[in-house]
């Protein structure tokens, strides 16, 4: 497989190239032996259309991942030899694109090959954090424990990005729930109000204008309307989904009351979460540091591990990036590394941060939806309140003119 690479030398420039490799795993390792480290990887060449790039699904659930790593750490506790647990696995499973990757697994280890390298030949169904700790729970001769550590981070981060979503999905069913109404009421009831305002020759207030303005367009442009919404909805997913879409929400997120905070203790628990289960996999510190900045994203607060991985590398505390940007993640964060580094325990504390935030986490998003409730009854009241008295009011006016 080709990718295009953007890595940074120790001379901190930066340089562009096309790499060969079998996956991003390998592109790593290549990068870190020349004393260089990665910025970004892009699958196949770039192009002028690169932010556009969608990342497609890989045929295999996150919750089937980890049944397969809770399975198979299971399986190697058991005593089972890996051939055998992995064969046990595909028998087992439903997923015909798992059933294969697994069988693929049993090949190349019987061929000789281990099973981190097996494991990077499908880089798109096994992050390169799963890759890492495996590699490193073989060599450490700890795989069944490195296993159930990574299906333990994979389980939290799991559970953590639902309760995250499950939060924003009643507004968002609320808001959609609202449009679908008021362009149903703009196409079958607003015209019925506007014959009968026309029939009176009523003088009707701006607001009332407004909406028959809306309605007439909407009733003669019907297709257009819907035609623009689906394009809209549509498209606004798809760009969502890429790098400067999810930057910009990113941006738009942490400027808002309480989801600010809840974004920034989510990242904060994603980034100890994960460095913790890599440092205590094993995994030495700038590639453990170079990984979490990859499940982390390439974003704003990626740019952060960067900074700590570039400094660490210099022979700075790690805390000391963490420190620098008070912003993103919260003086508490950055404390307990620092206390974690002076008692040489820096994995058992970003362990206990990850508890913290991730507990954290879970309360506000039971408090978020007491906040929005009421928020969302204000909204629809708002939005009722002001159609019903641009219909009423004309009404309104005319019979008082009558008496």
């Amino acid at each position: 497989m080709k990718f295009q690479v953007v890595l940074k030398k120790a001379d901190e420039s930066e340089e562009t190239r096309t790499m060969d490799a079998a996956s991003r795993f390998e592109i790593y390792e290549s990068v870190q032996k020349e004393g260089a480290s990665v910025v970004s990887i892009t699958e196949g060449h770039s192009s002028g259309m690169a932010w556009m790039d969608i990342t497609i699904g890989s045929g295999v659930k996150t919750l089937e991942r980890i049944t397969f790593t809770k399975n198979l750490s299971a399986m190697l506790n058991a005593g089972l030899s890996l051939s055998r647990a992995l064969n046990v696995i595909e028998r087992q499973s439903g997923n015909k694109v798992l059933k294969k990757i697994v069988a693929d697994l049993q090949e190349r280890i019987k061929s000789g090959m281990s099973f981190h390298e097996a494991l990077a030949i499908h880089a798109n169904i096994f992050p390169k954090l799963f890759i890492a700790m495996t590699k490193a729970g073989e060599e450490g001769g700890t795989l069944s424990e490195t296993l159930k550590t990574v299906a333990k981070q994979m389980d939290r981060s799991e559970t953590l990005n639902k309760k995250v979503k499950g939060a924003m999905i009643y507004p968002m069913i609320i808001l959609f729930a609202i449009l679908v109404i008021g362009i149903l009421m703009l196409i079958f009831v607003v015209p019925t109000l506007a014959s009968t305002f026309g029939s009176l020759g009523a003088k009707l207030p701006l607001s009332t204008r407004i909406i028959l303005g809306a309605s007439n367009f909407t009733t003669h442009n019907a297709g257009i309307v819907l035609g623009g919404l689906a394009v809209l909805i549509v498209g606004g997913a798809l760009f969502f989904r890429t790098k400067r879409g999810k930057a910009l929400v990113l941006f738009s997120s942490l400027r808002l009351p309480v989801i600010g905070e809840l974004v920034k203790e989510t990242m904060s628990a994603r980034t100890a979460r994960t460095l913790s289960s890599l440092l205590s996999s094993g995994v030495e510190m700038l590639n453990a540091l170079s990984i979490t900045g990859e499940v982390v994203g390439d974003n704003i607060f990626g740019k952060v591990i960067a900074e700590a991985e570039a400094g660490v590398q210099k022979g700075e505390p790690l805390s000391k990036s963490f420190i620098e940007h008070p912003k993103l993640y919260p003086i508490f964060f950055s404390d307990m590394v620092s206390v974690g580094e002076e008692t040489g325990k820096v994995s058992d504390m970003l362990g206990q941060i990850a508890d913290y935030y991730e507990t954290d986490v879970e309360d506000q998003t039971k408090d978020l939806s007491t906040i929005i409730e009421p928020l969302l009854m204000l909204f629809i009241g708002a939005f009722v309140g002001v159609f019903a008295i641009s219909m009423i009011a004309p009404i309104y006016s005319l019979s008082s003119s009558i008496k």
